[in-house]
């Protein structure tokens, strides 16, 4: 029993985590528009807001209510992979698509393209970073630059040699620091992009990973291993990047690495990361969205059916945006609830029965109660207040036949003749006082309390059981991807086992209670 009480406890710290990660309500915000590789929202009005899919830019100006096209992409090389809206200038918004780069000043409604590259490789274009009059894209064919606010441009060949660049972040502060995830590795450049140096470098195929990696300037590519490379909002030494091996970061500018744990990451292929104000940092997944925190990862999408991710982004008012390829999503933080301790718990637990009312429903269902043992100790105490009755009964039949005779005037003398018999009764009364302190009924109710004890031991333990396990599967079942067909349906059946089992000891009490609480 204690064992099983340890379990729980620990099981019930473990979900209060999660649902800490999870505090947020999600819902659908692009109609019956699907496949969705990029999203962003205004900094300056966040019911602006931009989605990108093959072939089109919508735009919607009221939150996702409706939406409308605002730029269309001819051709075979149609997606759009990152929308950036400008944070110094409003209005200003960007589209890195396969066939160049566009910039509208006028929040999205008219485009001009201002970059579309020498040739195919070139033109497709994966990802952006602006700094005053500096523009930087990357993409499948190198890193171009331009230092007119796009007028002109020219390939940075020192330091990158050609290699597709994926993703593009600034340092905070004025003399911004510029990172990048290439093919090769992460680059650093201190000096405006003039000059990049290389900070961490891809590991050879086959060689096993190490917690702290050091770049190594001979090593082989293995294509696509990096995704996305994060510098923090606030503190300039530290970055994050994004992996098909997981997450690593630098607290000095990438002077040295430490590879973040998987623990908790359901897949270790992250695409993208980002920093909300309150968090430490966000990881992307095909199929999910994770938190890091307390030396683990923790979940912050529950149960959410997007289908694949491309894109995370984060607006000022705190609320977080996913586009995949059911549609965007925009999750919004709950008001605050000033959880502690178990009230996370509580909040879980808001539309199950209380274990307490479970336990004493499959308690009164098997008549294991412990008033029924007091009422029969009672009745056996009682019983010495009652006495012995006896009953006696006898009948004299001595008299009841005799022959009438002695008389000469009567007829029918000397006949045998049927007389009246009598009946004596009496009724006796005895008490033993002595059973006032113990009598045998004591003993059989002795025998028969033990027997009920265990037997109520034995069915809260499995009612305790049953209920817990009953939540670990449902958070299990909260954790595991929409994608994940064949475990889901696992998790589902066995939910409906343990909720059958728990309406079998209570006489479907427990199935009541959860129908009452979805109505309410």
């Amino acid at each position: 029993m204690n064992k099983v009480i340890f379990s729980v406890l620990v099981w019930l710290s473990v979900l209060a985590g999660r649902l800490l990660a999870g505090d947020f309500t999600w819902e659908i915000i692009s109609a019956e528009n699907l496949d969705f590789r990029a999203v962003a929202v205004d900094n300056y009005d966040n019911r602006i807001i931009f989605a990108g899919q093959s072939g089109y830019l919508l735009k919607s100006d009221n939150a996702g209510k409706d939406w409308r096209r605002v730029l269309s992409i001819r051709g075979r090389r149609r997606n759009i992979n990152t929308i950036m809206v400008s944070s110094d200038h409003r209005n200003l918004v960007y589209a890195a698509s396969d066939s160049g780069l566009y910039r509208s000043v006028d929040a999205g409604e008219h485009w001009v393209k201002i970059f579309r590259g020498k040739n195919e490789k070139e033109g497709q274009c994966n990802t952006i970073g602006v700094w005053n009059q500096l523009i930087l894209v990357g993409t499948k064919a190198g890193l171009l630059i331009s230092r007119d606010n796009g007028r002109s441009w020219y390939k940075q060949g020192e330091g990158l040699s050609g290699q597709e660049v994926y993703s593009i972040d600034l340092g905070p502060g004025e003399n911004k620091t510029i990172y990048l995830a290439a093919e090769k590795g992460v680059f650093k450049s201190l000096d405006a992009g003039v000059t990049w140096e290389r900070i961490f470098s891809v590991l050879p195929a086959g060689k096993e990973d190490t917690e702290t990696v050091d770049p190594p300037e001979d090593c082989l590519v293995e294509s696509r291993i990096l995704y996305f490379v994060k510098a923090d909002k606030v503190k300039p030494q530290l970055i994050y990047l994004a992996t098909a091996q997981g997450v690593y970061q630098s607290l000095d500018q990438g002077k040295s690495w430490k590879k973040l744990t998987e623990y908790g990451l359901l897949d270790p292929t992250v695409k993208m990361l980002a920093q909300p104000d309150s968090l430490e940092i966000l990881a992307l997944t095909g199929g999910g969205v994770f938190e890091f925190q307390n030396e683990r990862w923790q979940e912050y999408v529950i149960g959410l059916a997007a289908g694949k991710l491309g894109c995370i982004f984060l607006d000022r008012a705190g609320n977080i945006y996913l586009a995949g390829e059911k549609g965007i999503y925009r999750g919004s933080p709950r008001k605050a609830l000033n959880y502690s301790g178990s009230s996370f718990l509580d909040e879980y637990l808001k539309t199950e029965p209380d274990i307490r009312r479970v336990q004493e429903e499959a308690i009164r269902y098997a008549e294991l109660s412990p008033e029924k043992i007091a009422r029969w100790r009672k009745e056996a105490a009682r019983k010495a207040w009652l006495p012995r009755v006896s009953v006696g009964l006898d009948r004299n039949s001595t008299d009841l036949w005799h022959w009438e005779g002695g008389s000469t005037t009567k007829n029918d003398d000397d006949i045998l003749r049927r007389g009246k018999d009598t009946l004596d009764w009496d009724v006796s009364l005895s008490w033993d006082l002595s059973e006032l302190i113990w009598n045998e009924a004591q003993s059989a109710i002795d025998v028969r309390s033990k027997l009920m004890v265990e037997l109520r031991e034995d069915i809260l333990d499995q009612v305790n059981k049953l209920y817990f396990e009953r939540l670990r599967v449902r958070s299990e079942l909260d954790n595991l991807a929409m994608e994940d067909r064949p475990k889901r349906f696992q998790k589902q059946l066995r939910l409906k086992e343990l909720t059958a089992s728990l309406d079998a000891l209570t006489s479907g009490f427990y199935s009541e209670q959860l129908r009452l609480s979805a109505v309410n």
